[in-house]
C-alpha cells in the first residue's frame, strides 16, 4: 500500500480531503494517508511564488514530496472578490502582508479587516465572491 502525504497544516481541511478520497478498492484501503504532523521531522513552509492557485500546489506538491521522500497531494486555495479584480485571490492567506509562519488566527483575522477595508463604498450587490482550490 502507498503512502500518501497530504501536505498541508490545517486540520480541518486534511479531514475534508480525507473524506472525499478515502474509499476502498475490492482488496481494501488503496492508500494509506499521511499528514504532515506525522512526519519523523517537520518540513519548513515552501515560498509560494506561484500566479495562480495550480502553479502553488504544484510547487507545494513537489517540495513536500522532495523533502519527505512520499507521494504527495497539495492544494492551494482562496478568497476572489470581483469588485476587488479577483483580489486577494492567490495571496487570501498572505492578504494583509503577515508573514508565514504567523498564528493562523491572528493571521486570518488581520486578511479579514484588510478584505472588510477595502470592500468599503462597495454596495451589497457588487460584493459577488468565490472560494477557489486547485
Amino acid at each position: 500500500m502507498h503512502e500518501i502525504l497530504i501536505a498541508t497544516g490545517n486540520p480541518g481541511k486534511y479531514r475534508e480531503i480525507i473524506a472525499v478520497l478515502s474509499a476502498d478498492g475490492p482488496d481494501g484501503p488503496l492508500a494509506r494517508w499521511v499528514s504532515l504532523a506525522e512526519l519523523d521531522a517537520a518540513i519548513a513552509e515552501p515560498h509560494e511564488d506561484g500566479d495562480t492557485f495550480a502553479a502553488n500546489s504544484a510547487l507545494k506538491a513537489r517540495y513536500y514530496s522532495k523533502s519527505s521522500g512520499r507521494w504527495t497531494l497539495a492544494d492551494d486555495s482562496g478568497l476572489e472578490v470581483d469588485a476587488l479584480g479577483g483580489e486577494p485571490g492567490v495571496l487570501s492567506a498572505r492578504y494583509a502582508g503577515t508573514s508565514p509562519g504567523s498564528p493562523r488566527d491572528e493571521a486570518d483575522q488581520a486578511n479579514n479587516r484588510k478584505l472588510i477595508a477595502a470592500l468599503v463604498g462597495i454596495p451589497d450587490e457588487r460584493r459577488t465572491a468565490r472560494f477557489r482550490c486547485a
